[in-house]
């Protein structure tokens, strides 16, 4: 299987091919430059593997939750160079990206994930790690940081809501650690995409929608015109 990935949901920019267990990335942190950066790093990474558009499957998109604008541009590049080249989409949540990379680096297995949402609340997902998956325990939500759940049990905390909200979140439950200087990466929404229990999770372009879990959110984004060799 040949995935290109692409996330941009927040302060990093990451692009990747994933092939056959295979994973070529390009990641910068680089708050407000991911208009500029998205379309030539994933350009670099389809010219490092070789590959062309046609030989792909599908293309994997952290769809958030995230920043508004960051969720938009990762959807609306994805729906574009999928419209282009027929290809179908598959949505991931960056939250689960998170997780599954700090549970690949750390070794843990049970991982809470929040991103700062601002206005005091977090992006906030606890996941059960195995492998090169994760699954979601309970649900995804946004929430203030005195009122995030977990099921019980011993924790590693990640994400940037952990560098915010340290004390806030701690007390809600057991921590044994956690990496606020922790961001999604495209490699790892190609893991997660790749994996076949997600499959039927792969949508048309059309039907691929940013999750901002916010209410208030801004309205869906217009496709881009993209393309890559």
């Amino acid at each position: 299987m040949k995935l290109l990935a692409l996330d941009t949901a927040t302060e990093a920019c990451s692009a990747a091919v994933w092939i056959d267990g295979a994973v070529l990335e390009r990641y910068e942190l680089a708050p407000r430059r991911h208009a500029a950066l998205i379309l030539p790093m994933l350009q670099a990474v389809l010219a490092e593997a070789g590959l062309s558009m046609k030989q792909l499957d599908a293309i994997a998109v952290g769809r958030g939750p995230g920043a508004f604008t960051g969720v938009r541009i990762a959807i609306g590049i994805a729906q574009g160079i999928a419209f282009a080249a027929d290809l179908p989409v598959a949505p991931i949540s960056t939250l689960a990206a998170l997780a599954l990379g700090t549970a690949r680096e750390f070794g843990h297995s049970h991982i809470a994930a929040a991103l700062d949402a601002r206005m005091g609340e977090v992006y906030w997902g606890t996941y059960a790690a195995t492998g090169d998956t994760v699954e979601l325990l309970g649900e995804e939500r946004c929430c203030p940081a005195t009122l995030v759940t977990a099921p019980p049990g011993d924790w590693f905390g990640t994400g940037s809501g952990w560098l915010t909200y340290p004390e806030a979140l701690a007390q809600r439950l057991m921590a044994q650690g956690w990496q606020g200087d922790r961001y999604p990466h495209a490699g790892d929404v190609a893991w997660l995409a790749s994996d076949p229990a997600r499959r039927s999770n792969w949508v048309s372009a059309d039907q691929a929608l940013p999750v901002y879990l916010r209410n208030q959110v801004a309205k869906r984004p217009a496709v881009h015109s993209a393309s890559c060799p």
